[in-house]
């Protein structure tokens, strides 16, 4: 008898989700202002400007830049395709 193996996926919007929130608690930890490091991020695609710290700089890094605005536009706008 062969059974099947279940898997569970993680939207990819919840996982831009966890690892934005991941990195904005690692900022808030190391005393920086996170809205401002994540938009210089965006802005630049330099990662010194998130922290090393919890990872943060390497999850952030998952994220393709673009992926990553179109989605905060979609939130933004409360707007899903």
């Amino acid at each position: 008898m062969e059974y099947t193996q279940k898997f569970s996926v993680v939207s990819r919007d919840v996982e831009i989700r966890e690892i934005m929130t991941s990195v904005y608690n690692s900022l808030i930890q190391k005393g920086y202002n996170p809205i401002n490091q994540i938009v210089g991020y965006i802005l630049s695609e330099d990662p010194t400007y998130i922290t090393n710290y919890n990872n943060a700089r390497s999850l952030i890094t998952r994220l393709d830049r673009d992926e990553l605005l179109r989605e905060l536009v979609m939130q933004y706008l409360d707007h899903k395709e």
